[in-house]
């Protein structure tokens, strides 16, 4: 049987949407849940500054209470003093990102993607000096909302930058859910060829309805290392109308159903998803939380 890698990413990508702060005590129920459903990778947080996303203050707390418990823990960083932290709490995995649109660059971050690539520079050294392992996020790779298309040129050079510090895998983020069938396989094949040695990762957002249609025509580029969040939580702090991620529980039915591995047991994360919706006290986009497998006891 083929294998597909899920990568959850609802503690981070989702979390740090949400306006009501969510006791530390139930991000770690829900990071041992997830673990405990198979989910083996996990973005477990981001060490931004405590004033700038006060969701995330307890990164710290969170990483330690799911470290050794069997999952690949990273945690996004954006700058050299997060790197720090993170590196501190012994996370597995630190993701440092630059977007491939120059104007959502600066929107996001104010600057240029060039001032941002040089400032992965010391990170990426402290990383390999730690022996820890850096990977790179490039959000608006299939489109930005203000810029229109990205070539895959584009995409390419910030990737090539990367690759240049020695990362060796790489997500390309669908940030406002602009990504298209033909646009990702178009970026995928171009990607593979000049990069054969980088490991790509595709996350997509469900703004507009095909975020599973996209990760189909990921799997049918070649592509198996996937992104997405419980319940379907999460979006773009930063994109007016950037609604959630794809949905995990809806990705692993689809592996599934579609002859993939993915080491998931469907219906404990299923179980989890409806304690996160529990949690956040509304209800959540994912579709399989509610109606459940095809056949009920698969």
């Amino acid at each position: 049987m083929r294998h597909l890698v899920i990568t959850e990413v609802g503690m981070r990508d989702g979390f740090q949407m949400e306006p009501r702060f969510i006791p530390t005590e139930t991000k770690i129920e829900i990071g041992l849940g997830l673990i405990g459903a198979g989910l083996r990778r996990i973005e477990a947080t981001s060490f931004v500054s405590p004033k700038a996303v006060p969701q995330l203050s307890d990164a710290a707390e969170v990483v330690s209470a799911l470290r050794g418990r069997g999952a690949t823990l990273s945690a996004l960083v954006p700058n050299m003093r997060g790197a720090e932290r993170a590196l501190e709490t012994g996370v597995d995995e630190l993701v440092m990102f630059v977007s491939a649109s120059e104007t959502h660059n600066i929107r996001n971050v104010n600057r240029t993607i060039a001032e941002s690539l040089r400032s992965v520079v010391p990170v990426a050294e402290a990383v390999e000096k730690a022996g820890r392992v850096l990977r790179a996020a490039v959000p608006t790779a299939f489109g930005c909302p203000w810029q229109g298309n990205i070539s895959s040129d584009e995409v390419a050079r910030v990737i090539e930058a990367f690759a240049a510090m020695g990362v060796r895998a790489v997500t390309l983020g669908d940030t406002t859910g602009m990504a298209t069938p033909p646009i990702v396989r178009r970026l995928c094949a171009d990607l593979a060829e000049l990069f054969p040695e980088i490991e790509l990762t595709l996350h997509f957002h469900n703004t507009r309805g095909i975020g599973l249609v996209n990760v189909q025509a990921g799997i049918e580029a070649g592509i198996a290392h996937y992104e997405s969040a419980l319940g379907g939580i999460g979006g773009c702090p930063f994109a007016v109308g950037a609604t959630g991620n794809v949905c995990t529980e809806d990705l692993a039915y689809l592996a599934a159903e579609s002859g993939y591995e993915t080491g998931i047991g469907l219906h404990a994360l299923i179980g989890v998803a409806k304690r996160l919706q529990e949690a956040l006290g509304y209800n959540l986009p994912g579709q399989v939380m509610k109606a459940g497998p095809r056949l009920n006891a698969a």
